[in-house]
């Protein structure tokens, strides 16, 4: 206890004589009295007066820095990085004692401090700093720049989904010490592949090895990708991984923790809530920890000296975010390899058309196994086509053939048995009643469609095609039709009255299934995992699937094949799949050889014959009807660019929740396809993006959205 102390103690009346004289002191002291928020009067930094700022605004006539002065007051806590709240939007010609007022608080990032502006008019003074904490690194900028050039979008959009909101009870908590590096891993089921074991020599001696890996059907792919972010922390680097899903990084994270222990890794997910995943991700901005896995926004995680950054599944549809500017995680992860010069690793239990041309380009080196282990490993595939179906008319009306009822009879003596059954949306807009084939326009390959059964027009272009006939049988009849899991799984439990049936899918998705016999029913995507294996599978309804009206179809349908026919058991074991879909059909054959990638290099030519992406690059652009036609022609396209439309767009069913991408309620959208060649796209990025910041600028209301090689074109 101080002196003063005691007097407090023994005199309390003395007290409030103390408290005048501090505030009379306060008042006679010769400080500015700034105002909140504007700072008027008050004296500037002495050192780097000027704060370049990006602004909160994804308005893309704004998308560059603004500078603001640096009051004296905030210079400590004003370094590059942290976070700011700023007044935008005053104009010019409020100026009070050198200070430019009013306008509204927005948040923005400080990218540089700067010893004199290049703007000649007066500056509005930073409000105030948010917090100390750096969390915009320079290659996080940089990176977040090159993203939004490359998809015609603007920089604070890609921030936005860069850096997570702020949490101030995360942020106040010390990160933990990091761990030493630890000793390369052994190549454990990476002796499989024949180039497996000198890929992780390469990142373990800190080189950036880039390859496209095509994995072995079974469970063993998330030790793997862990002994790969081993042999990247091994070389004192760091190692990022994006999976799909939560379901998928639970797995990762289990084999990273069981190889490296805990501590070495963080994961990133929404499931994961604000505060938790705010202080694992500052973990991993200070440097704390070196590893990462999540799934999408991960890819923008702050490593620290990466040295590999690796995707599982690019196929799938999670990967590509559905908010401006739709950034794809491969690109993004493509983006960080280049920039950082890391290592790169994209895998897959199949194989898309996109990994088919970086290995075809020369950018990275195919990772597979040779063809004897990849026999061994997968289970035996059977086919039932339309001939066996003619033969077996009352199984065709259950949808349950005979060969696909005696594998399941078969298969439930020794354990579960999966059926996939194509989920509500897998419907086709229309295909060939005879034989199944998705009908198509002559002129682009785009999907036909009768809307509100008018006269068949192409669902690309636009051409009306009047008189069609199948290419395929010559037939005439046209059909669109698919039943769901819920409905199969009523049939199968009425079939198999003493065996339990369960069900994965949209509203309900299980993780994994005892070993026990069973009747798993899944829609794609949502298959769990079985104890030990699935002992078969029924991969159901295959022409629905394939009849998709989109691009990517025959990619897709394998890919979902495969990833389910992958949680069976070798043909070793006796593991079998049966697939009903026409045998003769590519994806068909390509899931029966087990050859994701070649199926994916018929692809890449199919698809360089069209001059469709990824041989080309595309934009889908949409809008309002009455305006889109008008956009296009004024934005100064490149001159090599053609124009796939427009076509309307159809109205969300009645009752659905509004999804992103769906037209206004009450409006008649539009979309044009616009198609460049190889070299071209950033000018058709380019184009685009000053096409709609000048209709923005102008006081433009109709939404225009832009989206660069869009997933979807069907």
């Amino acid at each position: 206890m101080g002196r003063d102390d005691a007097v407090e103690e023994s005199d309390p009346a003395a007290a409030p004589e103390q408290l005048a004289l501090i505030r009379e002191t306060v008042r006679r002291a010769d400080v500015p009295r700034a105002k909140p928020r504007t700072w008027r009067g008050a004296a500037l930094a002495e050192e780097l007066p000027v704060a370049r700022v990006v602004v909160n605004k994804g308005v893309l006539h704004l998308d560059q820095f603004f500078d603001y002065a640096v009051p004296k007051e905030l210079d400590a806590d004003a370094r590059p990085g942290v976070r700011v709240r700023v007044r935008f939007g005053a104009g010019g010609t409020r100026v009070r004692q050198g200070r430019r007022e009013g306008g509204g608080l927005i948040d923005g990032f400080i990218v540089e401090r700067r010893a004199s502006s290049d703007y000649g008019g007066a500056l509005a003074a930073l409000a105030n700093v948010v917090s100390p904490e750096p969390v915009l690194s320079p290659e996080a900028l940089a990176l977040a720049r090159d993203v939004a050039d490359r998809y015609a979008g603007s920089l604070a959009d890609v921030l936005q989904l860069a850096v997570p909101p702020r949490n101030a009870r995360a942020e106040g908590r010390p990160s933990p010490e990091p761990l030493p590096p630890p000793p390369p891993p052994s190549p454990g089921t990476w002796q499989r592949y024949p180039s497996g074991p000198e890929f992780l020599t390469a990142l373990a001696g800190g080189a950036g090895p880039r390859a496209v890996w095509t994995a072995l059907p079974g469970a063993t792919w998330p030790d793997e990708l862990a002994r790969a972010v081993a042999a990247a922390l091994a070389s004192g680097r760091g190692a990022l991984v994006v999976v799909p899903d939560g379901r998928r990084v639970a797995r990762v994270d289990e084999a990273l923790t069981a190889l490296l222990g805990p501590g070495r890794h963080a994961v990133l997910t929404a499931d994961s809530g604000p505060e938790k995943r705010y202080g694992e991700w500052l973990a991993v901005r200070r440097g704390s920890v070196r590893a990462v896995v999540g799934t999408r926004a991960a890819m923008f995680a702050p490593v620290r000296d990466l040295g590999l950054v690796a995707i599982w599944d690019d196929g799938d549809s999670s990967h590509s975010d559905d908010r401006a500017p739709f950034p794809h995680v491969r690109e993004v992860l493509e983006l960080r390899a280049r920039n950082e010069s890391c290592g790169f690793l994209l895998g897959a239990l199949s194989c898309t058309v996109e990994a088919a041309q970086l290995v075809d380009s020369g950018w990275a080196r195919p990772l597979v196994a040779d063809r004897e282990r990849v026999r061994a490993a997968a289970p035996l595939i059977r086919t039932v086509g339309d001939e066996q179906l003619g033969r077996d008319g009352a199984a065709r009306a259950a949808r349950l053939p005979s060969l696909a009822w005696e594998t399941a009879r078969e298969g439930l003596k020794h354990g579960p048995v999966l059926v996939q059954v194509p989920r509500r949306g897998y419907v086709p807009r229309l295909a060939c009643e005879r034989c199944r084939t998705p009908a198509r326009c002559e002129h682009c390959s785009g999907p036909l469609q009768a809307p509100e059964e008018r006269a068949l027009a192409c669902g690309w272009c636009g051409r009306e095609v009047p008189g069609w006939h199948c290419v395929a049988c010559g037939g005439t009849r046209l059909r669109a039709r698919v039943v769901g899991a819920r409905r199969t799984a009523e049939e199968l439990g009425r079939t198999f009255p003493a065996v339990p049936v369960r069900t994965s899918g949209r509203d309900h998705v299980l993780d994994a299934v005892p070993g026990r016999p069973a009747l798993v029913v899944s829609t794609p995507g949502a298959e769990p995992v079985a104890d030990g294996g699935y002992a078969a599978a029924l991969l159901l309804d295959g022409w629905a699937m394939l009849g998709r009206p989109d691009l990517r179809s025959s990619e897709e349908a394998l890919r979902r094949w495969i990833d389910a026919a992958a949680l069976v058991r070798g043909g070793a074991e006796g593991g079998a799949v049966v697939i009903v879909a026409e045998p003769t059909l590519r994806p068909v054959q390509a899931l029966v050889r087990w050859d994701p990638v070649g199926h994916a290099r018929r692809e890449l030519a199919d698809r360089a014959e069209l001059g469709f992406p990824p041989v080309s690059r595309m934009a889908a652009v949409s809008g309002r009807t009455d305006t889109l036609a008008a956009f296009v022609a004024a934005a100064g396209l490149p001159p090599e660019t053609e124009v796939l439309g427009p076509v309307p767009l159809p109205a969300p069913p009645p009752g659905r929740p509004r999804r992103p991408g769906d037209p206004p309620p009450g409006e008649m959208w539009s979309r044009a396809l616009l198609r460049v060649p190889p070299g071209s796209g950033a000018a058709l990025a380019r184009a685009l993006k000053e096409a709609r910041a000048a209709r923005t600028a102008r006081g433009g209301t109709d939404q225009i959205r832009i989206r660069i090689d869009p997933l979807d074109i069907g």
